[in-house]
């Protein structure tokens, strides 16, 4: 007994495009080609920013080709690779996330005719390979090497370099300083890949030149408890406490209940939840440290105890 087989049943959201062939090609080519001309008005010195408002009602004003191919919702799957390639150049290198959307434009729009003429894919791929093992040889003639140069060799080819990708930025300005502020921060981290060590503290006020770099670990710290204007500000070579407690009462947690039966019983709790947490001062006053940084809560208690020790928490 024969038996029919049924065509299979394809389900596709309503609107879905079905084409196929060079007419698909040509769609995917003219979508990267639109993602390139939004981005193509930031790059260079002139560069315009581009005001960016989603549906969430957020407004990001920027020129950075990574940050504004992350805010377009781009929906058409051939032009979100074009997204791809700019994170990936940002993770990679950190700067030319404009410019590397570009260039997969323009090869996309120069392959267009041969792809209208009828030439295969595989034939485009094939030269494009070629085209870049040939670029790739022209910049290992054109390289500079800094390996067995001087310090200071180093550091004026390295702030060269910083403020070039600086130049199409909103601190194009003050490039070259803040081109030598990147090259030390960078120096002082080392020859290892930490640089997630390097972080940016925004003050608000003052102008650009006031920027400046600090060879160690800096936070924001807002003096607000009583007397502060008496306390020493600097310290020169402390010990520092890190701390991973509170340095207050501490609440309970889950709603933990305690049944008394004798009135005067009460005082014993509360006394003790005090010497808990003299306790914990005493052995902070008894370690030597000047400056106490805890990742916890410091109450008011602790606050008073720092004016008379000369703690800086």
């Amino acid at each position: 007994m024969a038996t029919m087989l049924q065509p299979p049943i394809i389900l596709l959201k309503e609107g879905t495009d079905t084409s196929q062939g060079k007419a698909q090609l040509i769609s995917n080519i003219n979508a990267c080609t639109a993602i390139a001309d939004v981005v193509r008005t930031t790059l260079g010195p002139r560069g315009m920013d581009k005001l960016i408002h989603d549906d969430k009602g957020n407004t990001t004003i920027s020129n950075d080709g990574a940050t504004i191919m992350k805010l377009l919702d781009i929906i058409h799957p051939a032009a979100k690779i074009l997204v791809d390639i700019a994170r990936s150049q940002d993770s990679e290198v950190g700067d030319g996330t404009t410019t590397v959307v570009l260039f997969a434009g323009e090869f996309l729009k120069e392959a267009k005719p041969f792809v209208e003429d009828g030439v295969h894919p595989q034939n485009l791929i094939r030269s494009y390979r070629s085209a870049c093992q040939l670029a790739i040889e022209k910049i290992k003639e054109l390289a500079v090497s800094i390996e067995g140069k001087s310090l200071e060799e180093k550091k004026s080819l390295l702030a060269k370099c910083a403020a070039t990708t600086l130049s199409s930025k909103l601190i194009g300005g003050e490039k070259d300083f803040f081109a030598n502020m990147v090259v030390d921060a960078v120096l002082a981290v080392g020859t290892d890949d930490r640089l997630n060590m390097i972080g940016i503290k925004k003050v608000p006020g003052g102008n650009m030149r006031d920027s400046f770099l600090v060879n160690g670990v800096a936070f924001k710290k807002t003096f607000s408890y009583a007397g502060f204007e008496q306390q020493p500000k600097k310290f020169v070579n402390p010990k520092i406490l890190l701390l991973n407690i509170e340095l207050e009462l501490k609440s309970e947690k889950e709603n933990a209940e305690i049944r008394l039966t004798d009135p005067a019983q009460y005082q014993s709790i509360v006394d003790a939840e005090w010497n808990i947490i003299y306790d914990k001062l005493d052995k902070c006053v008894k370690s030597g440290a000047k400056i106490v940084l805890s990742r916890l809560a410091i109450g008011d208690l602790a606050t008073q105890v720092r004016t008379k020790y000369d703690f800086c928490f």
